[in-house]
């Protein structure tokens, strides 16, 4: 089969499976599971691979999915769609809302496996004429450390053998369906959490000469600890350092407590500063707070690595999407300091990483991920399914 027989069969394919796709996206989005607790997201999917026919294991990081596809060559391509979902109440009116209080796919992880799952049975329909095999990774846990990536590669997910290339999507409300957006190189950031606890003297909030003010001593590290991002840093490494949670012991507004905890998020693009900033965002938390006679315990707890897409494989996707979508509807990305657990991959072989479109002003659909009102336009899924069925075989014949 030619190249062009390939693409139009897998645009035909991806038309086709459109309203069952959208009927599993929708079942996804009203059954979400949050994060190593995907049990019945697993059995719905293992159901529809085991009735395709199409060869999976199981237990991968709890309850992720590892299928594959069988083709007549000696190159592996793995595409990866995680599974999980966020503690968010969804606010939406749509029939298929989530069922689960407290609970949303409010990140598109429920688009990543349906788009996922359209692709693996787009390229089981072509599996006697596949030159590639393709190894399908459904994957739990993206949202919660240590990563379910980091679960199923420890496990082995990329050997036996290795593949090639590994390449996964995202949800972009921010581009319209049908459009893609790429970016080689680096792309996210790291992601590190933060955790302090400074301890002082309490007492009565009117008499604080008797008192280590740990109140005080907080305030003044959440201010200190600013000049990490902002003069610490390398001037050319992008660097967010935020505290997001500020929490005392105590519960009265004449009472200084003995205990102040507070929590953040620390980013970077370079991992060798991103060590560097570690020890410095500890100095200077113990420094503030020995100045207000205060001490603190810091522990910052490793997250994700920075993403990197592989440049030449990259370059390869890039061409694969012109041919699929045209030229006009594939857009560069800018970076962002938000943070993702397929970086692991990317450590072990040539990774792409890109964003589909899920966004149409026209129909109001403009909310940002994990917000309670996030949806897509469901036409993004003919698009994101054709796209990866297409990339494992244009990838694929690239690296041959």
């Amino acid at each position: 089969m030619s190249p062009d027989s390939f693409l139009h069969h897998i645009r035909q394919k991806a038309a086709q499976y459109l309203p069952y796709i959208t009927d599993v996206r929708r079942h996804l989005h009203r059954f979400p599971e949050l994060s190593f607790e995907e049990k019945e997201t697993s059995a719905y999917l293992s159901k529809v691979l085991t009735e395709a026919k199409i060869p999976f294991t199981t237990g991968w990081a709890g309850h992720g999915i590892v299928a594959e596809i069988h083709g007549k060559g000696n190159t592996w391509i793995a595409l990866r769609g995680d599974m999980d979902a966020l503690p968010i109440q969804e606010q939406s009116d749509k029939p298929y809302c989530s069922a689960r209080d407290g609970i949303m796919h409010a990140c598109g992880h429920d688009v990543h496996t349906a788009c996922l799952l359209g692709a693996a049975l787009i390229l089981n329909s072509l599996r006697e004429d596949l030159l590639v095999n393709v190894r399908l990774l459904f994957q739990p846990g993206e949202e919660k450390l240590p990563g379910g990536a980091s679960v199923m590669i420890h496990q082995g997910v990329l050997t036996n053998p290795a593949p090639a290339a590994i390449l996964a999507q995202h949800v972009y409300p921010s581009l319209d369906a049908g459009k893609v957006g790429i970016r080689p190189g680096l792309y996210m950031a790291s992601t590190d959490e933060i955790y302090i606890q400074i301890k002082g003297k309490g007492g009565h909030g009117a008499m604080p000469h008797e008192c280590n003010d740990v109140i005080l001593a907080a305030s003044q590290a959440v201010v200190a600890l600013q000049q990490v991002a902002s003069r610490l840093a390398p001037p050319a490494v992008p660097t967010v350092l935020s505290v997001g949670k500020f929490q005392s012991d105590g519960g009265a507004t004449n009472v200084l407590p003995e205990r102040v905890f507070l929590e953040g998020t620390f980013r970077t693009m370079d991992e060798t500063w991103r060590r560097q900033a570690h020890l410095l965002i500890e100095q200077v938390v113990a420094d503030t707070c020995h100045a207000y006679r205060c001490t603190s315990e810091t522990t910052i707890v490793s997250g994700y690595p920075c993403l990197a897409n592989d440049a030449t494989l990259t370059a390869q996707v890039r061409l694969a999407m012109h041919d699929y979508l045209g030229t006009e509807n594939v857009v560069d990305l800018p970076l962002r300091m938000t943070g993702e657990d397929f970086a692991f991959y990317g450590q072990h072989i040539p990774a792409c990483f890109y964003r589909l479109g899920t966004g149409n002003p026209a129909k109001g659909i403009t909310s940002p991920v994990h917000t309670p009102t996030f949806d897509i336009d469901e036409a993004a899924l003919e698009t994101g399914m054709g796209l990866m069925a297409w990339l494992a075989l244009a990838t694929s014949v690239h690296r041959r």
